[in-house]
């Protein structure tokens, strides 16, 4: 992690400030949109200087592991959160004896990966927080109900992340074109590098399942990825699934 960035490190105040559990929902959703925008805007700058310094930001990857409970739901919100900072994801699963491990194996520039990490820590606590404030409605399956709402939770987060970027590549266009270049062919370019590192590592991939869920919790674990309100406007479009390692 870059502990020396001052963007950064008012991007870790922000979200410490939106994970206390003595925050009240509008001061969260204050929080996490400023900390969401600047992450975006952070990402676009290190891509631009990445242009002319390509080794100030290199292709790394990143093994996470995700625990129980609700170790899926876990991965999913990485993946989520990866893909939509211009990472790429492949799911691995270990079976043996005991219960089977899920890690995510994260591939991106440097930037990227430490992005998703920091706002997939943030949310992990904000949701913690959240279920806690959350009843399960009566004789509904506790665990059901949660997988359900974290997948709503997910998918708003998921949309919201979209338009930040989207707004951050706008924001930067003119800079961008001062340069000789433009933001879609710079990421286009950064993508194809990211996509080529996994794919060394991985030849052979599949897609996964989607999952299927029967839990009722998904229209206010959705409202509430509206609170954390990752930008401030709503909603917009899907990214591709999944890919799934050996």
């Amino acid at each position: 992690m870059n502990d020396t960035d001052p963007i950064l490190s008012k991007v870790r105040k922000l979200l410490a400030l939106a994970e206390d559990p003595a925050a009240t929902e509008h001061e969260a959703e204050v929080y996490t949109a400023k900390a969401t925008q600047l992450i975006a805007d952070y990402g676009i700058d290190r891509a631009l200087l990445a242009r002319a310094d390509p080794a100030s930001d290199p292709v790394r990857d990143r093994l996470v592991t995700l625990d129980a409970p609700y170790a899926a739901d876990k991965l999913d919100l990485l993946a989520t959160i990866a893909q939509r900072l211009r990472c790429t994801a492949v799911q691995r699963t270990r079976r043996g004896d005991g219960p089977r491990e899920l890690s995510l194996h994260l591939f991106g520039h440097a930037s990227d990966l430490e992005r998703a990490e920091l706002l997939f820590t943030s949310l992990l606590l904000q949701t913690a927080t959240a279920l806690a404030r959350t009843p399960v409605p009566p004789r509904e399956h506790k665990a059901a109900f949660r997988r359900s709402w974290l997948a709503g939770f997910r998918m708003a987060v998921g949309r919201r992340l979209d338009e930040a970027e989207s707004r951050a590549e706008a924001a930067a266009a003119e800079r961008y074109a001062a340069s000789g270049t433009s933001t879609a062919l710079v990421l286009a370019d950064r993508s194809t590098e990211v996509v080529a590192a996994m794919e060394t590592t991985y030849p052979r991939l599949g897609t996964s399942r989607p999952r299927a869920l029967s839990g009722s919790g998904g229209a206010e674990g959705w409202a509430a990825g509206q609170r954390a309100d990752l930008g401030g406007t709503r909603l917009g479009g899907g990214r591709r699934s999944l890919a799934r390692g050996g």
